[in-house]
């Protein structure tokens, strides 16, 4: 018990660096490349898609070796190799060396991420679950409020410091999780894809997957679209710490209660489709403000959505994850944001720059709300009508 109580609180506090981490460079990529150096919106999409469909798309794998050897060995690994790919975009001054130093923090993501839930589903039990859950977007919610705002501060000075700090968050937890996880095993014994062979036999979660994909899709503008229209919107970079600090006071304050309350209300599955509707309605009033204070209040709604669906997502995944191999499920899961996401970074970007081409700024933020809506849709007859 004392072990379990111990792996939940490192996980809980790997959290808050991983998310503070993460936060303080990605979204400063697009602020720095594209508004400091000049670059496409389209070609930094598509080194954060990438990054993203590898990390992601990674993932399965990472969770049969969670299956195998207990989640502790890849997520220590893991938070080592993500140190030095972001370390590595200090360096980037080329659009090779930007490429290969984001494929190197995917290789890391993607080996710590589906064993830490998959730890978290094993340490958790269903009455406790939601509830862990819901910590977890408190905590996130913190380290995104600390990291971009580091982040755009350190940016002022130079974009090699937000890159380093990023990187020195990553080590922390090297030690962290070394000293202080225990071993935790995650599923039983079997052969090496015994575990992705369960998952994608099982229909029902290949179907929320796919459906989750839309979600991840709209969730990706957070790195990519959001900040470039808050700096087109308010013509200074400083707009992007505005735009975080809404999402992530959204996070801290609502982040515990609101799922929650939707969650006994609505069920698991009833707030995970509430938060995806709300999400797409908060991206097309996203498209349509015209200035800074109604950017912040079309960002309000948009994270209220974010916030909502998050552990909701975490705790119906886990309810149809199939106990007997949790690793392989939640890297199952992970591949709706290697499509998802992955492809909401490129598209995204791409399509920013033909609505700015075309005149017509609202049109790919109308693309992103339809997506959603067509995502709510697919999840609300996977897990509710066809159910029924």
């Amino acid at each position: 018990m004392a072990a379990k109580r111990r792996g939940l609180w490192v996980l809980l506090v790997s959290t808050f660096f991983a998310w503070g981490g993460f936060f303080m460079v990605i979204p400063m990529i697009s602020v720095h490349y594209v508004d400091g150096l000049g670059w496409t919106a389209a070609a930094i999409g598509l080194v954060l898609a990438m990054r993203q469909f590898l990390q992601q798309g990674l993932t399965p794998f990472s969770g049969v070796l969670a299956d195998r050897y207990g989640s502790k060995p890849p997520i220590v690994v893991g938070m080592l190799i993500r140190a030095v790919g972001f370390a590595a975009m200090a360096f980037a001054v080329t659009y090779p060396i930007l490429m290969g130093s984001a494929i190197v923090a995917a290789i890391g993501g993607a080996l710590f991420e589906s064993p830490r839930s998959a730890a978290i589903a094993a340490l958790t039990d269903e009455r406790e679950r939601s509830a862990y859950f819901a910590k977890m977007g408190v905590v996130s919610g913190l380290g995104i409020t600390a990291g971009t705002q580091i982040g755009a501060l350190l940016l002022e000075f130079d974009f090699r410091y937000v890159a380093l700090a990023s990187a020195a968050c990553y080590v922390i937890l090297f030690f962290l999780i070394v000293l202080w996880l225990p071993a935790v095993r995650v599923a039983e014994r079997g052969g090496a894809l015994q575990g992705l062979r369960l998952a994608f036999r099982d229909r029902t979660f290949v179907s929320y997957t796919g459906f989750m994909g839309g979600h991840q899709f709209m969730s990706a503008q957070f790195s990519i679209t959001l900040p470039l229209i808050a700096v087109a919107i308010a013509g200074n970079p400083s707009a992007v710490a505005w735009v975080y600090a809404v999402n992530s006071a959204v996070a801290v304050i609502l982040g515990y209660p609101v799922p929650r309350m939707a969650e006994r209300r609505l069920g698991a599955a009833g707030a995970l489709i509430s938060g995806v509707v709300i999400t797409a309605l908060g991206l097309l009033l996203i498209g349509f403000s015209r200035g800074l204070f109604s950017l912040l209040i079309a960002v309000l709604i948009y994270s209220i959505g974010i916030v909502l669906a998050r552990p909701s997502d975490q705790t119906v995944a886990a309810g149809l994850a199939n106990p007997a191999a949790l690793g392989s499920y939640f890297g199952v899961a992970a591949l709706a944001v290697a499509f998802g996401g992955g492809l909401g970074n490129f598209a995204g970007g791409v399509l920013y720059d033909f609505g700015t081409h075309l005149g017509m700024p609202a049109l790919p933020w109308v693309i992103f709300a339809a997506i959603g809506l067509i995502a709510a849709a697919g999840l609300w007859w996977t897990l509710l009508a066809a159910r029924r």
